[in-house]
């Protein structure tokens, strides 16, 4: 069968490699000039440093078939994420640890005493916290949610917390321990050779073509099936109107020597206008640079020309996401897939599994001559 893959991410790459494993035709077309998405990295023609180039990213997972399979196409060396945070001119320990808790309430609490303490802080709530506000005061009480997360949050998401799910601050961890490492995954780890070296290790089939700085609209083959891992919103030209998303932009600083003495540096103020700075020969502590490399991120809303980082998903957008999850329900041959194509925040692990998930449920289908999904996993 000849299938199209849009999008040559880990999520395009991951179905592509699969269905040519199973034996079909896959062409994999993407409009960027790189394969990775935004993951894409590459050596700094300057100074030899690997640059995460859309931002930094690491490997994290708990699940051992994610695990064994990017381990089939790159040699994955060990890293543990840690962050610093600048707020009121100090540096502090992240995620929120015993340390934290210590360094901004100038005490020498026991994890049993800290515990207590933030306890007797927070804002406990009758029912579950719907907003990020609501869900930080309910964790963490107000002086360190003004300290560490409302400047941040406003920075980085363009709106006032109070209007934000609460789930975005659920996926950060409260420690009553010393452990500041970022991720509690038992796999952490970053590919020795870059992600673009390692998706496009993933995309080396003979049955997979791979097409760059190309659109799927300029494609003139006839296709049996095709994936779909770009922006959801753009496969029905933004019917009922556009989906919101966050969008980045950065600005390099070249330093000789080590700028910062951690990969990320977060700036919790509010009248700070970055969100942070990424010193990335830091992301790869077995090689050695005298010079370095950094990048100040900026967030903003993403325009049409924008690449779309992060989708905002605020009431509005649920309400045309449900619209468009019925639109793509009623179209035949075409399967949504990863972050853009399902309009959800997706870590690298969870984009991989979904991948491979949805790769099955397509061969079982096409063996048996029945109708694929729009979605394998719907839009969350």
């Amino acid at each position: 069968m000849k299938i199209l893959v849009v999008g040559a991410g880990f999520s395009g790459a991951v179905v592509a490699r699969s269905l040519a494993e199973a034996g079909h035709d896959i062409l994999v077309v993407d409009e960027r000039p790189t394969p990775a998405g935004n993951c894409h990295t590459a050596r700094d023609a300057k100074t030899g440093i690997m640059l995460h180039l859309h931002g930094p990213h690491i490997f994290h997972t708990g699940n051992a078939r994610v695990w064994d399979y990017v381990r089939r196409f790159a040699e994955m060396v060990p890293y543990r994420h840690r962050v610093k945070a600048q707020a009121g001119g100090r540096v502090y320990s992240l995620p929120i640890n015993l340390h934290t808790i210590n360094q901004v309430f100038e005490a020498a609490m026991t994890p049993d005493q800290a515990r207590a303490f933030i306890a007797a802080k927070s804002r406990p709530t009758e029912v579950a916290p719907r907003s990020f506000k609501d869900q930080a005061l309910a964790m963490v009480g107000d002086q360190i949610y003004r300290a560490f997360l409302d400047g941040y949050t406003r920075k980085q998401w363009g709106v006032d917390p109070s209007a934000l799910p609460a789930a975005i601050l659920k996926r950060l961890p409260l420690r009553f321990s010393y452990d500041d490492s970022y991720f509690d995954h038992p796999h952490q780890a970053i590919p020795r050779d870059g992600y673009t070296d390692l998706v496009t290790q993933i995309l080396d089939h003979p049955g997979v073509e791979l097409r760059l700085g190309l659109r799927s609209e300029a494609v003139a083959d006839d296709f049996a099936h095709t994936v779909y891992s770009g922006p959801l919103d753009r496969y029905f030209d933004g019917a009922f109107g556009r989906l919101s998303y966050r969008t980045l932009d950065f600005e390099r600083i070249d330093h000789q020597g080590d700028y910062q003495g951690v990969a990320v540096m977060n700036y919790c103020d509010a009248d700070v206008p970055f969100t942070r700075i990424s010193e990335h020969k830091h992301f790869a502590p077995w090689e050695r640079f005298d010079q370095s490399v950094c990048f100040r991120e900026f967030s903003r809303d993403c325009g049409p020309g924008d690449s779309p980082y992060y989708p905002l998903r605020l009431a509005d957008d649920d309400r045309l996401l449900s619209k468009y999850v019925e639109r793509a329900k009623q179209t035949e041959a075409v399967t949504f897939v990863g972050r853009l194509g399902t309009y959800s925040y997706l870590d690298m692990d969870v984009a991989i599994l979904r991948a491979l998930e949805t790769a099955e449920v397509l061969k079982t289908c096409f063996a048996g001559g029945l109708p694929a999904p729009a979605f394998v996993h719907a839009p969350i």
